[in-house]
């Protein structure tokens, strides 16, 4: 069915919080290249090797498409620090080693990004070495990730400033438009605000906890990198009071619970967004016109959900050579040798179900994911006229209220707690009985629970990129019996795959700590060796 715009024309009149986002965006200048003489340039035959190793590496270590840049730059910040711990030089090696994986484009950073960068460096190390001493190596070692995760986050923005400060914009433009909606009872309101902006930062952003930290650290103060030596000094002695109370705001219940809301309000503004984004001509006067706006939603919604198909079939991807290779390849080099010790033989039939059933349901869940149609489009395009317009009834509109636990929640707690763990039983008892119908080893049952439930872990977050612009999701009327079902699964994959592999994945130990120093010593010699012969070429012409 072929969609049509309203017959409505009537203009839009933007509320304070449009005009000030048109405005914002408007005056957003993209990063100054390098001049010819300072910037950075690597070389291809390099950069080919760099790039083949962070694909295996992240693919090894799985992280959301957004996050792989600052995870990228605390590992290698880690490891020039380790061999340099004064960290003075560092920053243009830091740098090159992300040209080289073509985290950045290349030359698209020069010396005045290599100043600056080594700035934020030696101001966290100056604190870092304020705070550590006379510390025993449990703090020593919060301290530190903390310190990495502010210094890896405001390196990242230093370098993609546009970037940075356009996702700021849009936060901040979300906040903005729902805060007065929320109601939290028994709090400040100031409280609220804060935990209302965590959770527009983890549910928009989709921020992690290091993106959290800095984040809420540049709200209360400024930058690291703008303290003079001698305030540094004295950030060291409140920095343990601050950390602490930046991670029990962001640890606060109030905080997922308000998220989980959040998400639910957020396509529309995903769409409105890349208006921004895309700036199609005459943008700024297309949103003032409610006709021309549902042209320009009614496309972006179009390509959007074309989008998420192809985006399905390429997490759906990452995650099966994610889970063979840190996952399936150990776990079946250990299943095989134990059931010939143990059990005499290998079972090759119920090995290959082992193999083949989890993929088949990774499959199954991804292939019957629902794309939105035309009726999404349409709620969205009317959610984004309330947005924007200048009439505040929408934000003043009460969506979310949180109340005190009353005396009874802790007994009703204990009966739902109750009645999970028997759902989670009966799920493993009927599993069990299953596998046991085929023959299946307590090896192979082990096994199996373990692929199922990881693989359908990762189905599930694969699956809410469907979702990501539904503004209005409709239920099966038998769903909320899967889920009771299901959700055992689903929790234990999600111990599996962020407990279990957090502690024993070797492979990222190996990568670590025996492939990644030697292999990027050897992609730096081979740099400067290209560099070396270009030079004594220019000489001879």
């Amino acid at each position: 069915m072929n969609t049509s715009a309203p017959k409505i024309s009537t203009p839009i009149d933007l509320s304070i919080y449009s005009n000030a986002l048109v405005d914002t965006i408007k005056a957003i200048k993209p990063k100054n290249k390098p001049d010819d003489y300072s910037k950075l340039s690597v070389s291809q035959t390099a950069s080919f090797l760099a790039l083949v190793y962070e694909k295996i590496r992240n693919a090894i270590e799985y992280h959301e498409e957004h996050l792989i840049r600052r995870a990228a730059i605390e590992r290698i910040v880690r490891r020039r620090l380790a061999i340099n711990p004064s960290g003075k030089g560092e920053a243009e090696n830091i740098l090159r080693e992300l040209l080289w994986a073509r985290y950045f484009p290349n030359e698209s950073v020069g010396e005045e990004d290599v100043q600056k960068s080594q700035q934020i460096l030696e101001k966290y190390l100056l604190l870092k070495r304020l705070i550590l001493s006379g510390r025993n190596s449990e703090q020593q070692a919060y301290f530190t990730q903390f310190i990495i995760d502010l210094l890896s986050c405001e390196i990242e923005e230093s370098l993609s400033i546009e970037s940075s400060t356009r996702e700021s914009a849009f936060t901040y433009f979300v906040f903005q438009t729902l805060r007065k909606k929320i109601k939290i009872e028994g709090i400040t309101d100031d409280l609220k605000d804060a935990y209302f902006f965590i959770a527009v930062d983890k549910s928009y952003r989709k921020s992690a906890d290091s993106h959290q930290r800095y984040h809420m650290f540049s709200m209360f103060y400024k930058s690291i990198s703008e303290y003079k030596p001698q305030e540094i000094q004295d950030l060291a002695t409140r920095f343990p009071e601050i950390t602490k109370k930046i991670d029990a705001l962001l640890k606060n219940d109030y905080v997922e619970n308000l998220a989980k809301f959040l998400r639910r309000q957020l396509p529309p503004y995903l769409i409105l967004f890349d208006i921004f984004l895309k700036k199609p001509q005459g943008w700024q006067e297309k949103l003032k016109s409610k006709e021309s706006l549902w042209l320009l939603v009614d496309q972006i919604c179009k390509d959007k959900y074309q989008f998420i198909k192809g985006r399905l079939r390429l997490l759906t991807i990452r995650s099966l050579i994610y889970i063979i290779i840190t996952k399936m390849a150990f776990l079946i080099l250990v299943e095989i040798p134990l059931s010939q010790m143990i059990y005499g033989a290998i079972h090759f039939e119920t090995t290959l179900i082992l193999l083949s059933a989890p993929v088949i349901i990774m499959m199954l869940i991804i292939l019957t994911t629902h794309i939105p149609g035309e009726d999404n489009t349409k709620f969205i395009y009317q959610r984004i006229i309330d947005i924007i317009d200048k009439d505040s009834t929408f934000e003043e509109r009460i969506a979310y209220i949180s109340r005190k636990r009353d005396k009874k929640r802790p007994f009703l707690i204990f009966i739902f707690t109750l009645l999970y763990i028997a759902t989670f039983v009966l799920t493993l008892f009927v599993m069990y009985f299953i596998l046991s119908l085929i023959n299946f080893t307590a090896i192979q049952m082990g096994l199996f629970l373990f692929f199922v439930s990881v693989i359908s872990f990762f189905a599930y977050r694969i699956r809410q990129v469907a979702n990501e612009y539904r503004l209005n999701e409709k239920d099966n009327i038998l769903s909320p019996l899967v889920d009771v079902f299901f959700m055992p699964i689903l929790a234990l994959g999600k111990f599996f795959s962020n407990e279990v592999s957090a502690r024993l994945n070797i492979f990222i130990i190996i990568f670590d700590f025996f492939i990644e120093a030697p292999f990027k010593l050897i992609v730096e010699v081979i740099e400067e060796w290209i560099r070396f012969v270009k030079a004594r070429k220019d000489e001879i012409v």
